[in-house]
């Protein structure tokens, strides 16, 4: 699914004078890094105001939310702010994150500011707190608490046409999708878009929801120079590895999913002109898939609770000139028609994960945006674990929508190898078109997962939901009522 725009609003208030920072010292003892680290200035004061900034780094473990605290001594009141949710109590001051910034790795920083008033003197505040650790001090912070839940994530493997447990019992994959982590670090704003924590998972795990896809991106997992350090690489991985182990702490199954990725591709139907993974690109790319992959397959293969989804939702289609050239792109690879980089095939795809000794189930989603599955039996890649299934993504306004396309191209898929509908969704703030899809996938046994439980505009989004507490939009009402209904 193709994402709406996100926007950063930055608050400004008229003129300042500018004036020198004024910096917190720092202490330790023997030079021991402190938990966290918070750099206080004023970069600029006026008769009866000044601005004020806070530059926050965490240096402990990574956290998906964060709020900060600090006294006034001077009578100080704060106003308006930015890059957080500020608010004050007396003497103490606040700032939260918002949504789209929660995510701290280790050693990742994040800045806010605000505009203050004040009168007589301004004294800088001396001590900060970071979600409840003294910061600038070599004070220890507290240890977290474990996860809660059953740790009871099914190990999952191909058997035939359905996928089963490690006991032989069929499992289907009933969930959501939780997006942001695709694109929130490629445009520089953080790892997730909303929190990801406990209560959030907890949230999912209340619409009686057994899956979670989380879609990521490429060029953040690989730590490609265009990304920012504190959104990439080590910090994106650790980011990853801790929700997927939040959700298997649930008993919900995670799907991790490469969405976004690298290569210029401006023909039909092109998501941008950028040749860096910002938006939906027609197939993977042989410089930086295959080693996604690799990586990907290498940190989950111990652990056959993960799902592997290989690429959101290509469209070669949309650049060759037959069909035929179309799925064997999909599948081959390499110089593609229309398509200015190199190609990574599906195949190509399959082996990054196997060469690892990966043998976690993968899905594999076919043309149109994942939307025509009618030679996927065709062409489907050779997996020498057995453990293939076909991913389809289905929408009110794609071309396979109906039941006479479901029965003619869908029926023989699910007949030989288990089918996920890895996105199903509507763009008319209600539910349905999708009610129609669940049935004819439970009719079936078959598997689907929602898009998206991300509190964006249902009609754009579409989105499920209104609050990450997980309030359903008019849409989401269809889904959280069928899996409470099917799983009560």
């Amino acid at each position: 699914m193709r994402h709406p725009p996100r926007s950063v609003l930055l608050a400004v208030a008229g003129s300042v004078a500018l004036v020198g920072s004024v910096l917190v010292p720092v202490v330790t003892a023997s030079g021991a890094t402190p938990a966290c680290t918070v750099e206080y200035t004023v970069p600029g004061q006026w008769d009866t105001g000044f601005q004020g900034s806070v530059k926050i780094t965490n240096n402990t473990a990574a956290v998906s939310a964060w709020k900060l605290t600090f006294d006034y001594a001077g009578g100080q009141k704060v106003g308006q702010g930015w890059n957080a949710k500020w608010s004050q109590s007396g003497a103490t001051v606040t700032a939260a994150n918002e949504s789209w910034n929660g995510s701290l790795g280790t050693g990742a920083s994040v800045s806010a500011g605000f505009i203050a008033s004040w009168s007589g003197s301004n004294p800088a505040p001396t001590a900060f707190k970071l979600n409840g650790t003294a910061c600038n001090t070599d004070t220890e912070p507290p240890t977290d608490p474990p996860d809660p839940g059953d740790g009871k994530a099914p190990a999952l493997h191909v058997s035939g046409s359905k996928l089963v447990d490690a006991g032989g019992k069929t499992r289907r994959l009933l969930g959501v999708n939780r997006s942001g982590g695709e694109f929130m670090c490629v445009q520089g704003y953080g790892i997730w878009d909303g929190p990801v924590d406990d209560a959030a998972v907890q949230a999912i795990a209340d619409w009686h929801a057994n899956t979670v896809r989380i879609p990521l991106n490429e060029e953040c997992w690989l730590g490609l120079s265009n990304i920012k350090p504190e959104y990439a690489g080590a910090n994106y991985i650790d980011a990853v590895k801790a929700l997927v182990a939040r959700v298997e702490a649930h008993g919900l199954t995670p799907v991790v999913e490469l969405h976004w990725s690298h290569g210029q591709y401006t023909g039909n139907s092109a998501g941008c002109s950028d040749v860096y993974a910002t938006c939906q690109k027609p197939m993977p790319d042989m410089q930086y898939s295959p080693s996604f992959w690799s990586s990907v397959a290498g940190t989950f293969k111990g652990d056959q609770a993960v799902v592997f989804d290989l690429f959101n939702e290509p469209y070669p289609d949309r650049a060759t000139s037959t069909a035929t050239q179309a799925w064997q792109c999909w599948r081959d690879g390499g110089t593609c028609s229309g398509i200015g980089y190199e190609v990574a095939g599906m195949q190509d795809l399959v082996d990054a994960v196997r060469s690892t000794g990966a043998k976690n189930t993968i899905m594999a989603g076919g043309l149109a945006y994942s939307n025509d599955l009618s030679q996927w039996l065709t062409y489907r890649p050779t997996d020498p674990a057995g453990n293939l299934a076909a991913a389809y993504h289905v929408y009110n306004f794609n071309t396979c929508s109906n039941e006479s396309c479901w029965n003619s191209t869908l029926a023989p898929v699910a007949a030989q190898v288990p089918l996920v509908a890895g996105e199903i969704g509507e763009n008319t703030c209600s539910h349905g078109f999708v009610d129609q899809v669940m049935k004819w996938f439970d009719d079936r046994g078959l598997s689907y997962l929602g898009w998206t439980w991300n509190t964006w505009d249902c009609s754009s989004g579409p989105s499920l939901i209104s609050d990450y507490g997980g309030t359903p939009t008019p849409y989401g009402i269809g889904l959280r009522d069928h899996l409470r209904a099917l799983n009560p």
